[in-house]
C-alpha cells in the first residue's frame, strides 16, 4: 500500500519589536567618538565630495554669497537610540524650497552628480598641499642596510644571498630563523661555511649589533676594542645575563671573582648597548596633543567647561546650491533629486557635529563637577570616578561616555589631561573614606623612593607600610600596581 503525506501550509502574522540603528544615528555615534584629526579630515572629505557643503568663514563660493545653516534645535541625548526615517529629514525645507518657481537660469547650468569644476580644483589643492607637507618617509632597516651591503665587495653568489639574509631579518635587526633553516629555503645551493661568511659580514654593517641570532650575540657584536671593561663585559653576557637582571651580584662575584664593584661598572657599560638595534629605524608619527576643551572659575567661583574655539568647526550650507535648487522647478528630476541628497547629507554631518560638541562638553562638565578637587588641590585629591557615575548624570548610556572622551583633552590649571584619565576605581580606607587607585599609586611610589635601598621593603612590608597610612590592601594587589608602575621586587633594587 503506498504511502501518503500530507502537507499543510499555515500563513499568519506575528508582531516583534525590534530596535535598529538608522543610518543616521550610526553616523552621530561615529563622529562621537572621532579624535578632533579624524573629524577633519572626515569633514575635509565630506566638501570634496559634496558640493553644498562650505566653511562658514568662506564669503563666497562659485561666485555667489553663502549663509550658515539655521542651528539644529537642541535634542536630549537618549540612552535608548531611537530610529530615524531618513526619508523624512528636511521635508519641510525642501516643501519650502520647492514653492519658489522661477525659471532655472541659463548661466548656472549644473550636471547632475558631479561637482563644480571650482571645488574639484579646491579640492585637489587641498590634496597636494597636504602632500607637500607630509614628512618624507625616514629609511627603514632594510633600506639601510641593502644600501651598505652594495658598496661591500663581494662575489655574486655572496651578494645575493647577503640580500636575502637581511630581507629575513625582524624589526629588531635579528634573524628569526637558524641559519640552517634559511639556506634550506633559499632555493639555491648555499655551503655552510660561505653561509657564515655572508652572516659575518652583515654583523659588520650599522647599526652594530644587527644580523644577532639572540640578544647575547647581538651584545657581544657591540663591543668594540675601545669598550671599557671589555673582557668582563664578554663574561658577563655569555654566562650571567640572567643573574645580572635579577641582581644576583653576590652570586655572579662567587663565580667569576669579580668583585661587587667591578661588577656594577660593567652593568654600567652594558646599559649603553642596545638589545634592539633595528627598532631605531621604525618611523612613528608623533601627533601634536591639543586641547580639545579648557576649564576656568567663574565670577561664582565655580569651575566651568568650555570649548576651545578653534577646536570647533563651522560649517554652512552654500546659498548658491540652495538658490539651484529653489530655483530648480525647471529642470530635470535626477538634478533636483541629486541637490535634494546632498543638502540633507550636509545637514546630517553638521547636526552630527554639532551633537558631539555638546555631548562631550556635558561630559566633561560633570568629570570637572566631581574632580573639582583635584584642580585646587593636586593629583593626591582625585577621587574614584567611573562612567557610569557620570552616564547618570548626563542621562546617557554608558557607551555614550566612553565614546565622548575617547582622545578628547582638556587644558587646566593643572596642565593638559586626557578626559579618558579622571576615570577609576578605588577602595575604602580603614576611616571609611573612598580613595581613588591613583592616590594608592602615588603612596606607594613615595614609600619606594624613601626605603632604605641596601634592605628595600618586600611586597608585605609595603602592604605594612600602606596600612600603617590607612590604606588596607592585600599583598597581590600591591604586588599588582607595583608592577604597574615598572618598580621591580625588592630583590632587584637591592643596591650593593
Amino acid at each position: 500500500m503506498p504511502l501518503q503525506f500530507s502537507q499543510q501550509v499555515r500563513m499568519g502574522q506575528q508582531m516583534s519589536q525590534q530596535m535598529k540603528l538608522a543610518p543616521r544615528m550610526i553616523q552621530s555615534m561615529e563622529i562621537l567618538q572621532m579624535q578632533r584629526e579624524e573629524l577633519e579630515a572626515r569633514i575635509e572629505q565630506e566638501k570634496a565630495e559634496n558640493v553644498t557643503l562650505e566653511d562658514a568663514e568662506s564669503e563666497m563660493v562659485d561666485g555667489a554669497e553663502s549663509t550658515e545653516v539655521e542651528p539644529v534645535a537642541e535634542v536630549e541625548v537618549e540612552q535608548q537610540e531611537l530610529v530615524v526615517d531618513s526619508e523624512s529629514n528636511n521635508t519641510e525645507d525642501f516643501e519650502r524650497l520647492e514653492s519658489i518657481e522661477p525659471d532655472w537660469p541659463d548661466d548656472n547650468v549644473f550636471q547632475a552628480g558631479r561637482p563644480s569644476a571650482d571645488r574639484v580644483a579646491q579640492a585637489g589643492e587641498r590634496y597636494h598641499d597636504a602632500m607637500a607637507n607630509m614628512a618624507a618617509r625616514a629609511p627603514s632597516l632594510h633600506d639601510h642596510l641593502l644600501e651598505q651591503w652594495g658598496l661591500v665587495e663581494l662575489e655574486e653568489d655572496q651578494r645575493a644571498f647577503g640580500e636575502y639574509l637581511i630581507s629575513h631579518l625582524d624589526r629588531n635587526g635579528r634573524l628569526p630563523n637558524s641559519l640552517e633553516e634559511i639556506v634550506q629555503v633559499y632555493g639555491r645551493p648555499v655551503l655552510p661555511e660561505r653561509a657564515v661568511e655572508v652572516l659575518r659580514r652583515i654583523q659588520q654593517l650599522d647599526p652594530r649589533g644587527v644580523g644577532a641570532r639572540d640578544v647575547r650575540e647581538c651584545l657581544l657584536l657591540q663591543l668594540t676594542k675601545t669598550t671599557p671593561l671589555k673582557d668582563v663585559l664578554t663574561t658577563l653576557i655569555n654566562g650571567h645575563l640572567d643573574e645580572l637582571a635579577n641582581n644576583r651580584l653576590p652570586h655572579i662575584q662567587k663565580k667569576t671573582g669579580y668583585s661587587i664593584e667591578m661588577i656594577q661598572a660593567a652593568s654600567e657599560v652594558l646599559l649603553h648597548l642596545d638589545p634592539f638595534p633595528g627598532r631605531r629605524f621604525e618611523s612613528e608619527v608623533i601627533r601634536p596633543v591639543t586641547a580639545d576643551l579648557s576649564v576656568e572659575l567663574d565670577e561664582h567661583g565655580r569651575w566651568v567647561v568650555e570649548h576651545e574655539s578653534e577646536t570647533q568647526p563651522r560649517l554652512r550650507l552654500s546659498r548658491h546650491y540652495q538658490e539651484l535648487l529653489r530655483k530648480g522647478s525647471g529642470a530635470d528630476k535626477q538634478t533636483r533629486d541629486y541637490l535634494k541628497k546632498k543638502v540633507e547629507s550636509a545637514k546630517w554631518l553638521m547636526d552630527a557635529i554639532e551633537q558631539r560638541a555638546r555631548t562631550v562638553r556635558q561630559v566633561a562638565q560633570v568629570i570637572v563637577d566631581r574632580q573639582s578637587a583635584f584642580l585646587v588641590d593636586g593629583p593626591e585629591a582625585i577621587v574614584p570616578l567611573k562612567m557610569q557615575q557620570v552616564a547618570d548624570v548626563v542621562g546617557v548610556h554608558v557607551t555614550t561616555v566612553s565614546r565622548a572622551v575617547d582622545g578628547k583633552w582638556i587644558q587646566t590649571p593643572r596642565g593638559l589631561f586626557a578626559l579618558r584619565s579622571f576615570f577609576g576605581g578605588g577602595t575604602t580606607t580603614s576611616g571609611g573614606d573612598d580613595v581613588a587607585w591613583e592616590i594608592i599609586r602615588l603612596k606607594m611610589k613615595d614609600i619606594i623612593d624613601n626605603e632604605d635601598k641596601s634592605r628595600p621593603l618586600s611586597d608585605d612590608a609595603l602592604v605594612d607600610a600602606l596600612s600603617a597610612q590607612g590604606f588596607q590592601l592585600a599583598r597581590r594587589t600591591v604586588t599588582k600596581y607595583r608592577q604597574r608602575l615598572d618598580i621591580p621586587s625588592s630583590r632587584q633594587r637591592r643596591e650593593y
